[in-house]
């Protein structure tokens, strides 16, 4: 081949490479810029998915440890953490309310109910009993006494109030029940995770955790399974709880004319002005004749008898002012329930003091910051108490309190008037009906008591509950190191209930009550449980 056509094969096979390589690019130009334009990456740049990515690593929160977390500042779980304090065990109280007491310093609730047999003899024992012979006596009647009340049992354990309770650690439980003769899963509550008043968020853990609000601030975060209320018991489809009290605070009563007054009538003339009823120095109850003629400006609200107590110079509050279809849980139902009753309140003021003898100059004392709260929902724990435990006087192996108290279902919309189903002796209230069910380490206090609608309407009462989280503190002290909780069994309680008796003089054995229910048969006492049996009025029919 000449010089000139060896130049023209190397320029055409030059061409030829320029064009494959055009074409190539071309090619892979049309195949990838639609991919890109649509989100797909090159194959290099793809993250692997095949693994989730690990989270950021989490701040650290501040952890505290302690024996006994307490949630809520109600009275009767105060009793827990001042007696488990006493036995040596570290306690902490933090509250979800922005104030200190829950229903006797917020709500005011200042009429205290005692608890007494058919003998008339007191029930209340342990630290209650001083309150309760000091509000008898008159040397514990107003507001400020009961806070001199309440600092002593706080003193000296930490206290948070106004906290937001964010999160809850949970791990496996040890204690698992037999359940339709399966064993059922426990759980054990390990840690939680809370928003301080002044936005610190913070970490604590504790051995023992104790619902003590009126509304189961802490509780209803868990796996919790909500027994019966009142309106199985009703009919009503809508769950309703006992009617919420406002207390009524009135000054300037010449409370010596007013029981100068009522004493001096004839019973005749006393019925026909008061209706039934009892006034003395200290206390006036009923006077239903006269409440009755109250006309009340809206349906949910309701004026009942008095329970009024004399605070001293002059100064008078009452329990007897219900508001219905409050939900406890909901800020804007409390705070539209109290506004109902800022409005209704003044008008009863009117018809007291045209309507009673020595309240003509009456006036308001103000108003409490808070309702007095008598329900909330009713959650299964290990044992749940039934009217004829009550009526029946049943004792328990793990008696952590002696109670007493008809069970008084106070009014709801449906029955405004409420209902007594029967009057016990006394009773036991086993340690089982205050530890929640499906958690090693959850314990209930006060109003959270397990107990079904119906008996609830005797267990509610703040000695029974109070005298059973003061012995359940003790008895956390006493088994610290040694056992749990749920370990106890029949032949570890004597020891603890002597030691009970011999330095707290709180006495859990030995009692006997009279029982009711002798004779009974088992479907009487099956449909006096359910509430198809009222008790009072069944008894006087009843064949024996």
């Amino acid at each position: 081949m000449t010089r000139k056509g060896r130049r023209l094969s190397a320029l055409l096979l030059g061409a030829a490479l320029i064009l494959i390589a055009a074409i190539y690019f071309f090619t892979n130009q049309a195949k990838t810029g639609p991919e890109i334009a649509s989100g797909e990456l090159p194959p290099a740049a793809i993250p692997d998915t095949s693994k989730p990515a690990a989270p950021p690593p989490k701040a650290e929160l501040p952890t505290e440890k302690v024996d006994v977390l307490v949630v809520g500042s109600e009275l009767e779980g105060l009793y827990l953490a001042r007696a488990a304090a006493d036995e040596g065990l570290k306690v902490k109280v933090i509250d979800p309310r922005e104030a200190f007491g829950g229903q006797v310093l917020q709500g005011e609730m200042l009429f205290l109910d005692e608890t007494r047999d058919d003998q008339y003899k007191l029930l209340v024992q342990g630290r209650a009993k001083p309150l309760f012979d000091g509000f008898r006596s008159g040397k514990i009647r107003k507001l400020s006494e009961f806070e001199a009340y309440f600092a002593q049992l706080i003193q000296g354990i930490p206290l948070e109030q106004g906290i937001k309770i964010a999160g809850l650690e949970l791990e496996p439980g040890e204690f698992g029940q037999e359940q339709a003769g399966k064993p059922s899963a426990q759980q054990r509550i390990k840690a939680l995770e809370y928003e301080a008043k002044d936005g610190q968020k913070k970490r604590i853990e504790a051995a023992y955790w104790v619902e003590n609000t009126d509304y189961a601030a802490f509780a209803s975060k868990l796996q919790v399974t909500r027994l019966p209320g009142l309106e199985a018991f009703y009919g009503q489809s809508n769950i309703e709880y006992m009617s919420a009290g406002m207390m009524m605070k009135f000054k300037n009563v010449d409370w010596a004319k007013f029981q100068k007054h009522f004493n001096e009538l004839t019973k005749e003339e006393r019925n026909a002005k008061y209706g039934y009823g009892s006034v003395d120095n200290s206390f006036a109850i009923g006077l239903t004749g006269m409440t009755n003629r109250y006309k009340s400006t809206n349906d949910r609200v309701f004026l009942r008898g008095l329970n009024a107590v004399s605070q001293r110079d002059g100064e008078v509050i009452i329990n007897a002012f219900l508001i219905y279809t409050v939900d406890p849980a909901d800020d804007a139902s409390v705070k539209a329930a109290m506004e109902l009753g800022k409005k209704e309140i003044p008008l009863i003021l009117e018809h007291f003091r045209k309507n009673i003898v020595g309240w003509e100059k009456a006036e308001l004392n103000g108003f409490p910051n808070y309702l007095y709260i008598r329900e909330y929902n009713h959650y299964e724990t290990d044992y749940v108490l039934k009217p004829s435990d009550m009526l029946g006087a049943k004792m328990f192996w793990d008696n952590v309190s002696i109670g007493g108290y008809p069970l008084d279902l106070q009014g709801t919309s449906a029955n405004k008037w409420g209902i007594e189903m029967g009057r016990p002796d006394k009773y036991g209230m086993p340690l089982r009906s205050f530890l929640l069910k499906g958690y090693d380490n959850v314990i209930l206090a006060g109003k959270n008591v397990g107990a079904s609608a119906i008996a609830y309407g005797s267990a509610r009462i703040q000695p029974n509950t109070s005298l059973a989280a003061e012995s359940i503190g003790v008895i956390l002290g006493q088994i610290q190191g040694k056992k749990k909780l749920r370990e106890l069994k029949e032949a570890d309680m004597p020891a603890l209930h002597q030691y009970l008796q011999t330095k707290y003089a709180i006495k859990l054995t030995g009692v006997t009550g009279n029982n009711k229910l002798a004779g009974w048969t088992a479907d009487e006492l099956a449909k006096l449980d359910t509430g198809e049996i009222v008790y009072a009025s069944y008894v006087k029919t009843r064949k024996k």
